[in-house]
């Protein structure tokens, strides 16, 4: 499944409230029906004030190809869809994104742990968007990572759902990936993975902790946003 992760920032003027307002009940309708989309996942964050984005949206499609049509391609963002419903999405988004300060990533959506049958409305989700040490090319991160880190990862205690998002042109790519770590309660996220206002945190047991620890191998954590927030599920076609 192919992924595009928008984060989201709102334009000048606009308070977190309004822009929250305007997404959900203006644009959101139309983004759930853009030609191609499977799934649309939406992230409201839980501390907005500490919130390094407003939001994030998750639109899935079956093919890259028509994931491009509807979004553009990673190394573009002035992307003109030609369909009907995604013309109309991309218009709408200069009503409240200041799109060019908006980081995105496109990328192929690898699920490493499911307890949760794909229904991931009211669970909080850690959104981590990877950025390799330097001196390590993106092909020796993507080799820690998946085959060392995330067997680490998905089994950090709280944890019921994990997913990896590789993207798909790493060239254009503003990340080298997206970690994604699902929890049915927030204070467990909190104790795994910190908060919102602190990336300084320093889990004191279990697989968390070793966690932590071995991201000191492959990424440059200053230079990695990270988004804490809890999910509604707009849309899901996948079944059909």
């Amino acid at each position: 499944m192919y992924k595009h992760v928008a984060c989201l920032v709102r334009q000048d003027g606009m308070s977190h409230e309004e822009f929250v307002d305007y997404w959900q009940g203006e644009h959101t309708p139309i983004a759930r029906d853009i030609e191609g989309v499977v799934r649309y996942q939406t992230v409201i964050p839980t501390e907005p004030e500490h919130a390094e984005f407003d939001g994030l949206a998750e639109l899935y499609f079956e093919s890259l190809e028509d994931l491009h049509d509807a979004l553009g391609s990673p190394g573009s963002r002035d992307y003109d869809p030609t369909k009907e419903v995604a013309a109309k999405a991309r218009e709408d988004v200069d009503n409240f994104l200041a799109v060019e300060e908006r980081p995105r990533l496109i990328g192929e959506e690898i699920i490493q742990k499911d307890e949760t049958d794909g229904d991931t409305t009211g669970l909080y989700k850690h959104s981590a968007f990877l950025v390799r040490q330097e001196g390590m090319s993106h092909e020796e991160f993507v080799d820690h990572w998946q085959n060392e880190h995330t067997p680490i990862a998905r089994e950090i205690e709280g944890v019921v759902r994990y997913a990896t998002v590789l993207p798909t042109d790493p060239e254009n790519s503003e990340f080298d990936g997206v970690a994604e770590l699902y929890f049915e309660e927030l204070e467990a996220l909190y104790d795994a993975l910190g908060s919102e206002g602190s990336r300084d945190y320093d889990p004191a047991k279990g697989k968390a902790k070793e966690a932590r620890e071995d991201v000191d191998n492959f990424l440059a954590i200053d230079e990695r946003p990270r988004f804490i927030g809890k999910e509604t599920l707009q849309v899901d076609r996948t079944g059909e």
